[in-house]
């Protein structure tokens, strides 16, 4: 028999002689490198502008918007009711939020799948909140990016003190705000006002939350940044399960910025190697290195970049959006079994939420025993005594009737046959059946309606046993 060769040994390389990770922010030491991304003016930063300040007054003001005497948007924890945009649910509806987390879920990878990170670069709130205040007050008190470089790399003098004090109290005073705007969807925008004005001790719960979540943003968007996105977000690293080549992404035009090279270098591409593409990135990376988990598409690097363009009297779409298959000269599809499957779950779910949230109705009807013995005989007669207990899941008031669709031989007196409920009230109507002893043939069943006076297609049916001695 032959011997088997050693195994093979590979001695490990120094640090030194390991290569980067892609990402500016993650050398491969391990070690956080600050991003300092200098400012970028273009058509897309214009838009995303826009776009931020939309988001960010929609969500400041939605909760002084008030529809049906609430707000539009408002998750009572403690009654455990959600007010969203003129309907009500209560716990009893809990089962809905299963469509509209999935839904938005669902919704994310098919934007995906469409026109790749959109969200993150246009929509997430890391982003909207970072990009549209934080970033602002830095280079508003700071200065723009060499100067911060060059401050933050020179001693500690009157004036780096004073400008980083400056900083973080802005950063401080905005995490507060966000915070308690976060507070009133969930305690109402009045009695946010008012537990502001109050000691804190008459409300600790909510005292510790807003301290809490001030920090936790003050951390994030003053320090943690882009680390966010690049190390804790997972949905970067789904990207890959989520795009294709015929995906919309922020790429680089390999095709005609290659090889790189200086405005005057014989038989170079277009790309002059600037990189004021790498400078203007908020997670630090070289879009030219191609698809890479870090990239928010953003389109920061396309406006650097078509400026360049512009100034030295080149076509502009070096970086641009398009897809892999168009950045490598090739058509892009848009119908593609990728797009066909998504387009049919989505739709297929969409039938069963819309079926699922018209079926719900305004109201909830359970029955109920009471506690202790389920039925008693007296008189020669087998009574058994149930409640229904009415849930009014309106924001108003609404009138009831109950009636018992009992068998032959079988009476029913209900002790409240029609009620009128507060809104978001709820009541326990006792129900009083009763059956011969002679005539009682064993468990019978037996059910009880329940109707909306001026909603006579909302009706519920209740169905129970009555139950008796045996035979």
């Amino acid at each position: 028999m032959t011997e088997s060769p050693p195994p093979l040994r590979v001695a490990p390389l120094p640090m030194a002689d390991l290569p980067e990770l892609a990402s500016a922010a993650l050398p491969a030491d391990g070690r956080r490198r600050a991003i300092q991304p200098a400012d970028v003016r273009g058509r897309f930063h214009r838009a995303r502008g826009f776009v931020f300040a939309a988001a960010i007054a929609f969500w400041a003001v939605l909760p002084w918007v008030t529809i049906a005497g609430h707000p539009a948007l408002f998750i009572d924890v403690a009654a455990r009711r959600l007010f969203f945009f003129g309907m009500t649910f209560n716990s009893q509806d809990t089962w809905l939020l299963f469509f509209l987390l999935t839904g938005i879920g669902f919704a994310l990878v098919y934007a995906t799948a469409l026109v790749g990170r959109v969200w993150c670069g246009w929509a997430c709130p890391q982003t909207v909140f970072l990009e549209g205040i934080f970033r602002r007050i830095e280079r508003f008190i700071e200065g723009p990016r060499e100067i911060r470089m060059r401050r933050n790399a020179g001693p500690w003098n009157a004036d780096k003190i004073a400008r980083k004090m400056a900083s973080h109290v802005f950063y401080g005073a905005f995490a507060v705000v966000i915070a308690h705007v976060f507070l009133s969807y969930f305690a109402s925008l009045p009695a946010t006002f008012r537990m502001v004005r109050q000691n804190p001790s008459a409300h600790p719960e909510a005292f510790a939350w807003a301290v809490a979540m001030s920090l936790v943003f003050y951390i994030n968007f003053a320090w943690f940044r882009e680390q966010l996105c690049v190390v804790l977000c997972p949905y970067g690293r789904l990207q890959s399960a989520m795009l294709d080549e015929h995906s919309l992404l922020v790429g680089y035009d390999s095709l005609r910025g290659e090889p790189r090279g200086k405005v005057s270098a014989e038989g170079a591409g277009d790309c002059v190697d600037c990189k004021r593409c790498v400078v203007v990135c908020p997670t630090g990376i070289d879009i030219r290195n191609g698809t890479q988990m870090e990239c928010l598409a953003c389109t920061a690097c396309i406006d650097a970049c078509d400026d360049v363009m512009d100034r030295l009297g080149r076509r502009r779409g070096l970086i641009r959006v398009d897809s892999e298959e168009g950045l490598a000269g090739r058509s892009r599809k848009l119908i593609r079994p990728r797009i066909v499957l998504y387009t049919a779950l989505l739709a297929i779910g969409a039938v069963i939420a819309l079926a699922a949230f018209r079926g719900r109705r305004d109201f909830e009807a359970t029955l109920l025993r009471l506690p202790g013995e389920p039925f008693t005989v007296e008189g020669g007669q087998v009574r058994d005594i149930v409640q229904i207990h009415l849930v009014n899941k309106q924001a108003r008031s609404q009138a009831y009737r109950v009636a018992v669709e009992s068998p032959a031989g079988m009476s029913a007196v209900v002790a409240m046959p029609s009620l009128e409920l507060a809104a978001l009230s709820d009541a326990r109507i006792p129900v009083f059946l009763s059956v011969s002893r002679d005539s009682f043939q064993g468990d019978t069943p037996f059910r009880i309606r329940v109707e909306a006076v001026d909603h006579g297609e909302q009706a519920a049916v209740v169905s129970g046993t009555f139950l008796g001695p045996s035979r």
